[in-house]
């Protein structure tokens, strides 16, 4: 196993991404180090685990996923490992792999406690560098789960918030993720929107008509409703903001309502 991500809320005006590099890369100089986003709000899990959700299926199903939002550091929250079909997820137990606990089946799952594995000292503030980083780099070498520490049975995980359809066919959705475009990403899933039928998204007051097939077929300005790349609905902004436009963010209502019969 040689590709190790990293998502994390440290941003990059600091070193810490950085030293997480060289700890991984020290234990194993082979490794691909691959950093999937250090831009989460700080120490926001929820944004950290849905983010994780839409990106891990894209990668080798042996990769490392090292996972350093972590608002507990430094207390009694513990430090796990979690190894899937989909991958193996090294993060701390404060529900941010609720989505991949939810979607995968897991086959093995530990608290980390063997200390052998870590750098010395260990920093109360910073177990991304000092435990996360090398127990990752380790287990690209083979190291076995079972010798990082003792069996988990009861990870933290939170309520995943999923779309409500109502006895009209509505759908009651929220935002979810809030993109660098501005666009407001929803938890509610092509799937679950009438097959070949436009729908009206209602959001902060504003009523807007899709799904259209890209940003590109909305007017300079526009509003507009698509299926995203994650396969979610979004709003967006032809050439800005949605975000800005609508001053709303990640948790903001939305309704979904079949405006059309366009078979």
């Amino acid at each position: 196993m040689g590709v190790i991500t990293l998502l994390t809320d440290f941003g990059t005006a600091d070193a810490y991404v950085g030293v997480m590099h060289g700890v991984i890369l020290r234990i194993n100089p082979t490794a691909t180090v691959v950093d999937l986003s250090h831009g989460i709000a700080a120490q926001d899990v929820a944004e950290a685990a849905f983010v994780l959700s839409i990106v891990y299926p894209y990668f080798p199903v042996d990769a490392i996923h090292v996972i350093v939002v972590d608002p507990g550091v430094g207390s009694e929250r513990r430090a796990i490992v979690v190894r899937t079909p989909r991958g193996t997820f090294v993060a701390p137990n404060n529900g941010v792999l609720s989505y991949v606990l939810a979607s995968e089946s897991v086959s093995q799952m530990v608290h980390l406690s063997n200390s052998q594995y870590w750098l010395s000292p260990v920093s109360n503030n910073f177990h991304g560098r000092d435990v996360f980083a090398p127990v990752a780099a380790h287990l690209s070498l083979g190291v076995a789960l079972s010798d990082l520490g003792p069996a988990l049975n009861d990870p933290m995980r939170f309520e995943i918030a999923g779309p409500h359809v109502r006895e009209d066919g509505s759908i009651l959705g929220q935002v979810m993720h809030v993109d660098r475009f501005g666009n407001l990403i929803t938890n509610v899933s092509r799937e679950s929107l009438p097959a070949g039928r436009l729908v009206r998204v209602h959001i902060e007051g504003q009523d807007v008509v899709g799904p259209l097939k890209a940003y590109a077929l909305a007017a300079d300005g526009e509003l507009l409703a698509l299926i995203g790349s994650e396969g979610y609905l979004e709003i967006a902004l032809r050439n800005g903001s949605a975000a800005e436009r609508l001053e709303v963010g990640r948790g903001a209502g939305v309704v979904v309502t079949p405006v059309a019969d366009s078979r």
